[in-house]
């Protein structure tokens, strides 16, 4: 989760949410990977653009802060990944892994992850850890999925040099790869610009829909087991809103795809064509 989801109904209402859920026992937050993310404004005033506080941010004050709201939220002592929602290029490093080094001297954070960040961005953060002699980042959470291979340029290969782990966020693309094509068929009204987005796509969905079918698998099966093929992965988010759909993303993680299939997805989704610099140039 992260501090700001559940904007619809106020910032922080997902962490709430779980808050309660733990707060009924039986074992529950011992038994819970926990983690959730900071840089966003929790105060529904704040303006996004302002780099304070209640703005957009990584600072020391903002990280501190921030924590001990998600803590009181979660109902918890402890968050076991601490993510950084964004990069901010602004703050300097050493003022944000001394907060992150504090949090985890109290016991409030065991790990730091980051999200959406750049290749770049994770090899400095990495760097200026190991200077402090702090582990670091653990994981890097990025949009990944068949349509949308971009990571694989230098996210991938940061992340595979640095000991990260890769946690894909959107593998559906938005549900895109959710059986879109069939969906609409149906007659199901998908909103303006999802239906523009597969009209876009629509040449590659009907190959690939057509081949979920040969395989005997939901396209958001397929998909999702692509992304369990590749070591890095060590969890695509997944956003079930009803019973079936969470049984069929765990079906998922019982699908092995050979060589020949994944080669058929990458001609219906090419890639970058490897890493970067031998992706564009020689």
């Amino acid at each position: 989760t992260a501090d700001v989801y559940g904007w619809s109904v106020e910032h922080g209402h997902t962490e709430e949410i779980i808050g309660r859920w733990f707060a009924q026992g039986g074992g529950r937050r011992d038994a819970t990977v926990l983690a959730t993310k900071v840089y966003n404004p929790v105060s529904r005033k704040a303006n996004l653009k302002e780099v304070n506080s209640d703005g957009r941010s990584l600072s020391a004050y903002k990280i501190r802060k921030h924590c001990e709201g998600s803590l009181e939220r979660l109902q918890t002592d402890w968050i076991d990944l601490y993510q950084m929602h964004h990069i901010d290029r602004d703050c300097p490093w050493d003022e944000t892994w001394q907060a992150f080094d504090s949090l985890i001297d109290q016991g409030k954070v065991v790990y730091v992850g980051s999200s959406n960040f750049a290749g770049w961005d994770i090899a400095t953060a990495c760097q200026e850890a190991s200077k402090r002699g702090m582990m670091g980042l653990v994981s890097e959470q990025s949009i990944y999925h068949l349509n949308n291979r971009t990571v694989e340029l230098e996210v991938i290969p940061a992340c595979r040099h640095y000991g990260l782990g890769l946690i894909p966020w959107s593998p559906l693309g938005g549900g895109l790869l959710g059986g879109a094509l069939e969906k609409m068929q149906t007659g199901r009204r998908m909103g303006e610009n999802f239906e523009k987005d597969v009209e876009k796509n629509r040449d590659k969905l009907e190959k690939y829909e057509a081949l979920c079918r040969e395989l005997g698998h939901q396209p958001g099966e397929v998909a999702l087991a692509w992304l369990l093929h590749n070591p890095i992965v060590t969890a695509p988010i997944i956003g079930p809103r009803t019973l079936d759909q969470l049984e069929s993303a765990i079906r998922a993680t019982e699908i092995v795809l050979d060589e020949e299939i994944l080669k058929k997805l990458d001609e219906i989704f090419p890639g970058p064509g490897g890493e970067a610099p031998n992706a564009y140039a020689w």
